[in-house]
């Protein structure tokens, strides 16, 4: 199984956000026994180390974690055309439709996300983390 992360659950894992933590740790630990692939958009990175640097007030902190991650998960190109499908597919986040576009362009199975519901016109199925973990069998 392929997966895209979405930012809310590398977040969630990142800063110990309750009661989403536990479901985003697991995605880490199972992404780390090879239970299934998994990816983060490099639009992503750039929101997740804008978010994490505010918090660790230091650089060389903020690329060590965001360099960690990219060797956890891998980190997949969002090219111009995921930009200009995603302005016409119907979904009303940008952000989520550019994902979407970029999950479907790698042939994802789903993205894992907490905002399913904005993902309800996507080309690639949405799921929340639980549900995710509990198709791959990690919990």
């Amino acid at each position: 199984m392929t997966a895209i992360i979405d930012t809310c659950v590398i977040l969630d894992y990142l800063q110990c956000r309750e009661p989403f933590f536990d479901d985003a740790l697991n995605i880490a630990y199972g992404r780390a026994n090879n239970e299934f692939e998994a990816y983060i958009t490099a639009s992503s990175i750039t929101d997740i180390y804008y978010i994490i640097h505010r918090h660790t007030h230091s650089s060389i902190e903020t690329r060590r974690i965001v360099s960690s991650l990219t060797e956890l998960f891998g980190l997949v190109d969002t090219y111009a055309e995921d930009c200009i499908n995603a302005i016409h597919n119907g979904m009303t986040d940008f952000e989520d439709a550019v994902m979407s576009e970029t999950a479907y362009r790698i042939k994802a199975d789903c993205i894992v996300t907490r905002n399913v519901k904005d993902y309800k016109k996507s080309k690639v199925q949405a799921m929340l983390p639980s549900e995710f973990l509990m198709l791959t069998g990690v919990v």
